[in-house]
Order: C-alpha cells, then sequence, then structure tokens
C-alpha cells in the first residue's frame, strides 16, 4: 500500500511538471484563526467583560486573505471589507493590537527567488526586499480533501521564541509583567494540491509542488476558502514599490525598537486612565 501511494505521488508530479510548464493562473482566498493563550485577572473583570474582550479579540485575528498567482509570481494581501475594524470598545476599554500587519502587501518571485513586502507600521510605510528562503520541506504519505481538491501533508521544523500567556488586568496599578520567552522547535504542518501545480502559498509559505490550501504552525491556521482558476477579468500582479526600503533584518530591528518605546509609552501613561490594555502576539 505504502508503495503503491509513493508511484501515485511520484507519477503525479511528473504530470504536474508537464502542467507547470504551461501558464497557471488563478486566485485563492483564505482565512486564519489563531489560539490565544491569554488569562483574564477574574478580580478586574466580570464574566460578562471577559466574555465580550474575548469574542472582540476572536474578531481582530480572524482575517480574510487573497493570493493572486501566476507560475513565477503571486501577491498575498487582507482582502477589502465594508465593515473596517475599530477596535472595539467595551466598558469604555480599548484593545490596540500592535503589528497587526493589516494592509501590509506581500509580493514574491519565485523565478529570481526574491520577495517585496509593503508593510505600514503606524503610519509609516516600509518596503521590505530580500531573498526567499523556502523551507526544507518533508513529504509525508497523508493525503486528504480540501473541498474538491487532493491534497498530499508536508512538514518541517523551526526554531522560534515562545511567550508565555500573557495576563490582562484592568484598573490595576500594579507593573505589567513581560511575558517570559523561551525558544522552541516548531512543527509548521502543510497540505497541498497538485491539482494546482503552482509553487505558492499564503503569507511566506511556498516551495512545495503544488498550491498550499492549509498550512498550521499550531498557534495560527491559514485554510483556503475558495479558488478561481483563470480568471475571465485577468490578474493584476504588481510589485509595490511605496515605503522606505530596508532588508528583513533591518525591518525586524525597526519593529522591536518601536516595540519597545510603545512598551515605555504605554508604562508611562497606564495610570492616568487604567482601561487601556494593550495586547503583542508572538512575542
Amino acid at each position: 500500500m505504502k508503495i503503491l501511494l509513493y508511484i501515485t505521488i511520484a507519477l503525479s508530479l511528473f504530470f504536474t511538471s508537464i502542467i507547470s510548464a504551461q501558464d497557471f493562473k488563478g486566485i485563492a482566498t483564505y482565512k486564519s484563526q489563531r489560539k490565544m493563550n491569554i488569562k483574564m485577572d477574574s478580580t478586574q473583570m466580570n464574566d460578562e467583560m471577559q466574555q465580550q474582550m474575548m469574542a472582540m479579540l476572536k474578531k481582530q485575528f480572524e482575517k480574510e486573505y487573497t493570493l493572486e498567482f501566476s507560475n513565477t509570481e503571486s501577491l498575498y494581501k487582507e482582502a477589502e471589507s465594508l465593515e473596517k475594524p475599530t477596535g472595539g470598545n467595551t466598558s469604555g476599554i480599548q484593545i490596540e493590537i500592535l503589528g497587526s500587519g493589516e494592509g501590509d502587501i506581500l509580493y514574491k518571485n519565485l523565478t529570481e527567488e526574491r520577495y517585496t513586502s509593503q508593510n505600514d507600521v503606524f503610519g509609516k510605510i516600509f518596503l521590505v526586499q530580500d531573498q526567499l528562503e523556502t523551507p526544507e520541506w518533508k513529504l509525508e504519505k497523508e493525503t486528504k480533501k480540501i473541498g474538491e481538491y487532493t491534497c498530499f501533508k508536508a512538514t518541517f521544523k523551526r526554531k522560534v521564541m515562545k511567550s508565555s500567556s500573557l495576563t490582562m488586568s484592568v484598573n490595576s496599578k500594579e507593573e505589567p509583567k513581560e511575558p517570559k520567552q523561551k525558544e522552541i522547535e516548531q512543527t509548521v504542518t502543510a497540505w497541498y494540491t497538485l491539482q494546482i501545480p503552482v509553487k505558492h502559498g499564503p503569507g511566506n509559505y511556498s516551495g512545495l509542488p503544488g498550491l498550499i490550501l492549509e498550512v498550521s504552525d499550531g498557534e495560527e491556521t491559514i485554510l483556503c476558502s475558495k479558488i478561481i482558476i483563470n480568471p475571465k477579468e485577468g490578474l493584476k500582479i504588481e510589485e509595490p514599490k511605496k515605503g522606505k526600503k530596508v532588508n528583513q533584518k533591518e525591518y525586524d530591528t525597526i519593529i522591536e525598537k518601536k516595540m519597545n518605546e510603545m512598551n515605555e509609552q504605554f508604562n508611562s501613561t497606564r495610570h492616568d486612565d487604567g482601561n487601556t490594555i494593550e495586547i503583542r502576539i508572538g512575542g
């Protein structure tokens, strides 16, 4: 049975290589969900307030994205919505999520093995340009259906910094404690389909012999909900040009500095109103 499965994969890859030589275009829609490891101080918030707070947070992290792709290029961005996020307001409490990535655009060029990411950081536009780093995917034997598509499993491991759970409180005079961090090995699991023979995927994920329809790192799951192949109106994959040009390392340094500045500002003003809650995701 295992031999038969490997033969099936090998034949699929062979025919995929033939098909991929053709001009292949499409638009995929993805939805993301994130697990939230957040503890709320019950002495500062009643049950109703906690439920409302969690509902607001859940909505903040349920995003919809579109991926426009050809054989060699792709453009990934958050889908436009008529309902603009307001940040929510529950009993006078405001939630501000730093680094949410709202309005960011990611362009990838597989032929040139590079990417350009246009990011809006607190009103300032950055244009991050660097080389693509394709993970060392391990092709697994498992398969499953996602919609009408047969998908194969692939995994890779990476080192990430993991934060402890964040405790939220309101009107507390105690200084907030920074979440403890430790390095862990994280397994990323993707499901790709050979029926769409392009090496693209949502976000920074790519490099598999078919379009990635689902990917999860244990904290966030991104799942494809709709695909349009060769849309009649065509595609408009344009590399973003606006913003201050930096590489990924320079951009990461800028973000870390900005986060530290906002933490200091938050700590110096938090005693004035006591109703602002800051949430940092991903350490």
